[in-house]
């Protein structure tokens, strides 16, 4: 039988797949323009301001109305104690933030679709799992390997039914940034987190919470008054006409649902189990809601189109690596 703390990582990938749906259609949606009442598509350095807002906004909320916030070390300044972050749950934060960003940017490039970048990205994360849980020295069990395998086989069916990887420089360039942040955090909460005390995982989370959407807010803001050249421009205007336009509200309901891919995500990956385990559960989650989401926006939106069969048959393996994990295991997981 399993543990609730055992069953706590499908509760956390359900909630991930929840809110992956309606994030990703959104944002798609949004900077290809195929919104109603949209011409023209939408930059993705507009989209980020309202992203970033959102995160904050959402971040912030979910500590409070949980009250985890509490379970934070603690600093005492003027005599009054605040929580804070140690450097390891700051360097992770740092992490979380640029793969936030770099995932929104991820699915704004035009000619490219949800479920290639999503893919890409995944394929990306789940090559790093075993390095990673090698480096760090933990076991891998039989079933995490037949997952992995299954995962990886998923993307190369998916890949050969598109027939073309070709990607633009700066679509290489956010891929090759997002692995980089996501190889950094891995790495540091194999090394200070992901233990059998659910409370430290916790205190890791509720750290790693207080600097990453921050973060995110503050890089943009900075870029946004300092910055020149077509980004700069994009991100005030971010922040300025289209944030009260009529595609703000949309904007900031797609950062508000990327802050609880961020929450739900970060506690799949802070499971205490290997991070071979715990990876394929989550780029599982988020490659079925990329589908659910292109089926979504085919179905209400006339200018987007279903995703490809082999793109379909390479989730309905991603759902045979979440059968395997899910099998009930008489050792203590």
């Amino acid at each position: 039988m399993w543990a609730a703390r055992d069953m706590s990582i499908w509760w956390w990938a359900f909630g991930y797949f929840a809110t992956y749906v309606p994030y990703s259609a959104l944002t798609k949606a949004l900077s290809d323009g195929a919104m109603p009442g949209m011409s023209t598509r939408v930059d993705g350095f507009v989209l980020l301001p309202a992203t970033g807002i959102a995160c904050l906004v959402g971040s912030m909320t979910f500590l409070l109305a949980t009250g985890w916030w509490q379970t934070a070390s603690r600093v005492k300044v003027l005599g009054q104690s605040f929580p804070r972050p140690t450097r390891w749950s700051a360097l992770s934060g740092l992490c979380a933030s640029a793969i936030m960003v770099t995932t929104t940017l991820a699915y704004t490039f035009e000619g490219t679709s949800i479920v290639l970048m999503m893919l890409l990205m995944r394929g990306i994360v789940l090559g790093l799992a075993p390095v990673v849980d090698l480096i760090s020295r933990r076991p891998v069990r039989a079933r995490a390997w037949v997952a992995l395998g299954l995962s990886f086989a998923a993307l190369v069916v998916a890949f050969r039914a598109r027939g073309s990887l070709t990607l633009s420089a700066p679509a290489l360039l956010c891929l090759a940034l997002y692995g980089s942040a996501y190889f950094v955090r891995l790495r540091v909460m194999s090394r200070a987190a992901k233990t059998e005390d659910g409370g430290d995982n916790r205190r890791f989370f509720v750290e790693e919470q207080l600097v990453s959407a921050p973060a995110v807010l503050t890089i943009l803001c900075l870029w946004a008054l300092s910055g020149t050249g077509p980004q700069g421009v994009s991100l005030r205007q971010g922040f300025g006409d289209f944030l009260l336009g009529p595609m703000g509200a949309a904007a900031f309901l797609a950062g508000l649902c990327s802050q609880g891919t961020g929450i739900f995500g970060s506690l799949v990956l802070l499971d205490k189990r290997e991070n071979t385990f715990c990876i394929p559960v989550n780029r599982a989650s988020s490659v079925l809601a990329g589908v659910a989401a292109s089926g979504l926006l085919a179905a209400l939106l006339p200018r987007m189109r279903l995703p490809a069969t082999g793109e379909l048959f390479g989730a309905a393996l991603m759902i045979g690596a979440l059968v395997v994990l899910a099998l009930p295991s008489r050792s203590r997981a």
